[in-house]
């Protein structure tokens, strides 16, 4: 696992957790990292200092040279009041999502060369879902193979 300080295009700073470095690039170009703050998909890594560990326990500083001073908070948020008919729509999705992932065969990786077989009739036809790179996802597209991103909602990051 590891740990990324984030920013968004707004300059709100949030940090999360990923499986690899790898799995951020993927999160991000597919637009599954998001700000919790105002919901902008347009995130970057922020400047962090690496944390090193030693086997040997370190000494505090006898007397620190300058105070850390965090950045200044945004004086203003983004916010918004949800209707109830987005609520609605919102629990449509998640509950779609839900009715997917139970109903479906999830073939992880192997999902753009499942599709491609189901679509050309190798083996039967099932409802799968997986992951796919925008290469791959292209690639089925121009093929004419149907597909659809699974809604994933801001609050329900992996």
């Amino acid at each position: 696992m590891i740990h990324y300080a984030l920013v968004c295009e707004q300059g709100h700073g949030f940090d999360s957790w990923f499986q690899d470095s790898a799995a951020f690039d993927k999160q991000a170009k597919r637009g599954l990292v998001t700000c919790p703050h105002c919901g902008s998909a347009k995130v970057e890594k922020a400047i962090m200092a690496p944390r090193l560990s030693s086997s040997k326990k370190r000494k505090a500083p006898a007397e620190v040279s300058a105070p850390v001073t965090p950045a200044p908070a945004p004086e203003k948020t983004p916010v918004a009041m949800i209707s109830p008919q987005e609520h609605e729509f919102r629990a449509k999705l998640k509950e779609l999502r839900e009715h997917l992932t139970k109903n479906a065969d999830n073939v992880g990786p192997k999902f753009p060369e499942e599709a491609r077989k189901m679509h050309y009739g190798e083996i039967e036809h099932r409802s799968i879902y997986g992951e796919a790179s925008p290469k791959d996802a292209r690639d089925l597209a121009e093929e004419g193979i149907e597909f659809h991103p699974l809604p994933i909602l801001p609050d329900e990051r992996n």
